[in-house]
């Protein structure tokens, strides 16, 4: 059996099938998300872009992987001038696991400085207000400051966006 790079195969491509093949690499190891996700935050510019992708995926389908790396996650998502896919893949894997409490305010922060922000991409906003409308679910005192964003910002918003925040407020009627 051939020995894998990860990094090589990170660079080989940047494309749904490649991507598809580092989950499938990754698997059910800790060991080889460790290694995918170290190379996310640490890596060259390249690396860390095109990591995002699998990670997110990694997350979705084994939430226990990012455990250990909660703290570096939210760190990373605080640097100034990050790249968009890393806070789009960042956000996404955040979209559907249970964060722990500890976390909940910081990334709340976050996802309310995403959806508020006018040069933010599409992107990072549909994924950060899914994060926000779950947190809703838990912290209903949020739901006013969110539906002033969307009735603020709701001229600008995209399909897309449009789409995220009549599900937020479908959802904030089964609050």
């Amino acid at each position: 059996m051939p020995i894998f790079n990860l990094k090589e195969a990170i660079l080989k491509e940047h494309s749904k099938a490649q991507c598809s093949n580092i989950v499938q690499w990754v698997g059910a190891s800790q060991q080889r998300f460790d290694e995918l996700f170290n190379l996310f935050l640490h890596d060259e510019y390249r690396v860390v872009q095109r990591a995002g992708w699998p990670v997110s995926y990694c997350v979705i389908a084994h939430p226990e992987f990012i455990k250990k790396h909660w703290a570096a996650l939210i760190k990373n998502l605080q640097q100034p001038n990050l790249h968009n896919a890393v806070k789009r893949n960042s956000i996404r894997l955040l979209q559907d696991i249970d964060i722990p409490e500890k976390y909940q305010g910081p990334i709340m922060d976050l996802c309310f400085k995403y959806v508020e922000s006018p040069t933010e991409a599409i992107a990072v906003k549909a994924f950060a207000l899914t994060v926000l409308t779950n947190l809703a679910k838990q912290y209903p005192e949020i739901i006013p400051e969110i539906k002033l964003i969307i009735e603020d910002q709701s001229p600008c918003f995209t399909a897309a966006l449009k789409v995220r925040a009549r599900e937020f407020l479908k959802g904030v009627g089964k609050i």
